[in-house]
């Protein structure tokens, strides 16, 4: 039987299964990767949702209530903390696990349900979300945040509207902030300053293309698509390949790549190689997209922190 409804689509990936195949070996990641499946799926029927199916290593929900979609994701990234290798030989061994990365896209509107599958545009909008969000993110469209309460629509940061893979129309996305952390976020950096009622300017230099982001303008996608903020046209990089974001007090990297993105700080040998991962920008530096800053032609943007105070602010060479 067919039926149209309207449903909040949820895609959930796990992402870092294949370092856990080469570390603990095939055996013990399957049983890792399974039950980590299996927890998210659990979490899906305890908030109210059906799960649809599952998708190697991650799974295809849909639920009657935005809010419920919500929480379920919410469960779902505190769910990877309990996950563990069970098997491990020994202490040493679970130590140096890889830990498992999530990601989640949440989309709201008319879906097809035929012979217990799902079909329509916000089946496509959801997983394609996916390849927009970093490490342990969940992104949601505006359907998604529509009609939410007060407290949980102020968890939302939005991040514009963002070209969406096999789609002509853009779709405004919103991040949803993890409800564990407080005003403040930890890095490899340390913490990071308290957030500041108006952001400081971040300059991007790649060839002739010198551009100067603040406020409104943020945040940054970098990439190979003409659609993105910053376009820089190699084909190492990735059609929406990096994230600039304003938030805790400072910018944020955040990677959306294959290939990965490198970072290397001014008067610093030391290269930052992010893989789906996020770090602090500070000073100035170089940014590698697609390719290690110690490859000479590799596409590389320089970066500049501009503070408001400032009248001539100056690129290191």
């Amino acid at each position: 039987m067919t039926q149209i409804l309207q449903r909040t689509v949820l895609f959930a990936d796990l992402r870092g299964s294949t370092a856990l195949y080469e570390t603990l070996g095939n055996a013990e990641a399957t049983t890792v990767v399974t039950r980590s499946v299996s927890l998210i799926g659990q979490i899906v029927s305890t908030t109210g949702g059906v799960v649809v199916k599952t998708l190697g290593d991650g799974l295809m929900a849909v639920f009657a209530d935005p809010e419920a979609a919500i929480t379920a994701a919410d469960e779902m990234h505190d769910s990877l903390d309990r996950i563990v290798p069970p098997n491990a030989s020994s202490p040493f061994a679970a130590a140096r696990a890889p830990v498992l990365k999530l990601q989640v896209g949440l989309a709201h509107g008319e879906v097809i349900e035929m012979s217990g599958d799902c079909f329509g545009d916000a089946v496509n909008v959801a997983a394609r979300l996916l390849d927009h969000a970093g490490d342990n993110e969940t992104l949601a469209t505006a359907s998604v945040v529509a009609g939410q309460r007060q407290a949980t629509r102020e968890r939302f940061r939005s991040l514009d509207k963002v070209q969406l893979r096999g789609r002509v129309e853009a779709v405004h996305v919103y991040l949803l902030e993890g409800r564990r952390f407080g005003d403040t976020a930890a890095t490899a950096y340390g913490e990071l300053r308290p957030t500041t009622s108006e952001p400081e300017g971040i300059r991007l230099v790649w060839l002739d293309l010198n551009r100067v982001y603040t406020g409104p303008n943020l945040p940054v996608v970098l990439g190979r698509s003409p659609q993105v903020s910053y376009c820089i046209d190699d084909s190492r990089v990735s059609r929406s390949h990096a994230r600039i974001d304003w938030h805790g007090g400072a910018f944020q990297l955040t990677d959306l790549s294959y290939n990965g993105t490198f970072v290397r700080f001014s008067n610093d040998s030391e290269i930052v190689a992010l893989r789906r991962g996020t770090c602090t920008l500070h000073g100035s530096g170089m940014l590698g997209l697609g390719a290690s800053l110690t490859d000479p032609s590799a596409p590389s943007v320089r970066f500049e922190i501009l503070k408001f105070s400032d009248t001539e602010p100056h690129l290191p060479l």
